[in-house]
């Protein structure tokens, strides 16, 4: 069963989670990290650039989630532009060593394997930080992915690029299409870290953690690994049969157990 925690705010998420990889980088200079994008990561970010101050990071290694397909890399709201700009650049993290997954190659048809064999030659993720999408997507696996799936290309749902229309002058400017982590190369990371906040997220995360494991809820993906940490607001927990349950259990942690 994931540990599920229930904080008061985005800040107090952001801070828990970033004491954790600060202590994973110090004990581990070469560290590999699995980075989402979108805002739900942000305050992990923001809490990491204090945090990380006086810890070496030059050889912290990353992974981003995924990329769109078809959108100029330059793009502000390309996925290389944004692990750019919210996490290598603040974090003062070497440039060379954080990858996205290459969706402007020419060849589309072998992007996935060959991010693949980067993954896998670094050792695998060391600790994955995940969102959730409204309709229980992680990563960008869709309603309907395979719990085996690979780094692929995916066809985004409507749903998806409405949400994220936010992020762009207008939804015709959304891509359609993306390369993804898939939910198995997800399951390969040591840890997982999942955050929701907002009473938005809350449908998706109780089906998520609470839910029957099923494909067409792929965040439910994450019942399946055997350590997975899920950090939420109130808001986004309001959903949880078992919150007063999950209180408790983090209340009385043994004082020796991280997340």
């Amino acid at each position: 069963m994931a540990e599920i925690v229930i904080v008061p705010d985005r800040a107090a998420a952001g801070a828990l989670v970033a004491e954790q990889i600060a202590k994973l980088v110090t004990e581990r200079p070469d560290a590999v990290l699995g980075l989402a994008t979108g805002s739900t990561p942000l305050p992990v970010y923001e809490a990491l650039r204090e945090r990380l101050a006086d810890v070496d990071v030059s050889r912290v290694r990353g992974f981003a989630l995924d990329e769109y397909v078809g959108i100029d890399p330059a793009h502000p709201e390309s996925y290389a532009s944004v692990i750019r700009r919210e996490v290598v650049e603040p974090l003062g993290l070497s440039p060379e060593l954080i990858r996205t997954p290459p969706a402007h190659d020419e060849d589309l048809a072998g992007a996935g394997a060959r991010y693949e064999a980067e993954i896998a030659a670094a050792g695998g993720i060391d600790l994955q930080i995940l969102g959730i999408g409204t309709d229980g997507h992680i990563g960008f696996n869709e309603p309907g992915s395979s719990f085996a799936s690979r780094t692929r290309i995916k066809t985004l749902t409507e749903q998806t690029r409405e949400d994220n229309a936010r992020f762009f002058d207008s939804i015709d400017d959304v891509p359609r299409h993306c390369l993804t982590q898939g939910l198995g190369t997800i399951h390969d990371a040591r840890h997982l870290v999942l955050l929701a906040f907002g009473e938005g997220k809350a449908e998706a995360l109780a089906g998520a953690v609470e839910g029957p494991v099923t494909a067409s809820l792929p965040g439910s993906a994450i019942q399946l690994h055997p350590h997975v940490t899920v950090v939420v607001d109130e808001a986004a927990a309001s959903q949880l049969r078992f919150a007063d349950y999950y209180r408790h259990a983090y209340a009385n942690k043994p004082e020796w157990q991280t997340i």
